[in-house]
């Protein structure tokens, strides 16, 4: 809270009526009712603090497992029951599976992103009647075709996903690389990243955007769908588990300042994660006005799609259903999914 009112605060500098309604947004938001969190899906297996969730019941097709970023919860792809992705895909006759990655515990401090992938997703994806596809949302997508360099899949599709990290903007990479900098001893010392850290660079990336949507959110009617989705996703972007240091480290070290998978030299063991030497049907989802992962730094895979949504709008926003949900789901179909 410190931290965001410090920049509501200098956002907001000569423009007091701005002031004014984004200190009322951020009333309103902290005051609001919430309403009963969606039941989740199944836990059916778990490795270290991940579980895997399935929601609807098996079938003969593939199953589909689908894969959020280590950053914030997982509930952005079950956000509720009329903004959910999951809930779509079940409906829509999928075998749909999530990965909740869990909070990393003090034993946790070494496993890095290679970790996360090799002794968490893979034991997950083994306890499965048969080889699932894979969709990855944001730094899940990075992880997921992880896996898949190192098991045989039916296919993999990512959203948002970074791979590129030499296509973000030279002011984004310095000013992570900055906060880096300052929050990397403190962070190995206690062995973990907070979200706080990792809120603090969202934020930062675009600071106007963030003071606008809480001076906008002041209009929205009471118990609205738009009040109660703002709600959900604000609620979203403001929690979630730290990171293990091992995972921060490869996060900002690796990719971020040496663009290891871009550049064709990250590896999980001995080997190198390589989409393109992947024998499976590929597909990237990538957004033309995503701030957060600009659609240059996309991994190449063999199909690409290009959306003109947000980085978050793209999985819960008023027309994710429409561009994204159903043409991934008829996807996941014509692969056996």
């Amino acid at each position: 809270m410190p931290l965001f009112l410090n920049i509501l605060w200098r956002e907001t500098e000569g423009k007091p009526e701005l002031r004014r309604r984004a200190f009322a947004g951020l009333r309103k938001y902290q005051e609001a009712q919430r309403p009963a969190a969606a039941q989740a899906g199944r836990c059916v297996a778990s490795a270290g603090p991940a579980r895997l969730l399935q929601y609807g019941a098996a079938s003969v097709r593939h199953p589909v497992v689908f894969i959020p970023s280590l950053i914030n919860p997982p509930q952005v792809l079950d956000l509720s029951e009329s903004r959910s992705l999951l809930r779509h895909m079940t409906a829509a006759g999928h075998d749909a599976y999530l990965v909740d990655w869990g909070a990393p515990t003090a034993a946790d401090a070494t496993v890095g992103l290679g970790g996360h992938v090799a002794d968490r997703l893979l034991p997950l994806l083994a306890s499965l009647p048969r080889p699932p596809i894979l969709v990855g949302y944001c730094l899940g997508g990075t992880l997921a075709l992880g896996a898949a360099a190192l098991r045989d899949l039916p296919a993999v599709a990512t959203i948002a996903a970074p791979w590129r990290f030499d296509a973000f903007p030279t002011a984004d990479l310095n000013l992570i690389g900055d906060l880096w900098r300052n929050a990397r001893a403190m962070c190995e010392r206690i062995g973990y990243v907070p979200m706080e850290v990792l809120q603090s660079g969202f934020w930062a990336m675009d600071p106007a955007r963030t003071i606008a949507k809480y001076a906008a959110f002041v209009d929205m009617e009471a118990e609205s769908d738009a009040e109660r989705a703002f709600l959900a996703v604000e609620d979203w972007a403001n929690g979630g588990a730290p990171l293990s240091f091992a995972a921060g480290r490869d996060l900002f070290e690796a990719l971020y300042a040496g663009n290891a998978s871009g550049a064709g030299q990250w590896r999980i063991g001995d080997r190198i994660i390589d989409p393109a030497a992947l024998q499976c049907p590929t597909l990237s989802i990538a957004s033309l006005t995503d701030r957060i992962v600009p659609a240059t730094a996309s991994p190449p895979l063999r199909e690409e799609r290009q959306l003109s949504l947000g980085h978050v709008g793209m999985v819960v926003g008023g027309r994710a259903r429409d561009l994204l949900w159903r043409p991934l789901s008829l996807w996941l179909c014509s692969h056996g999914g």
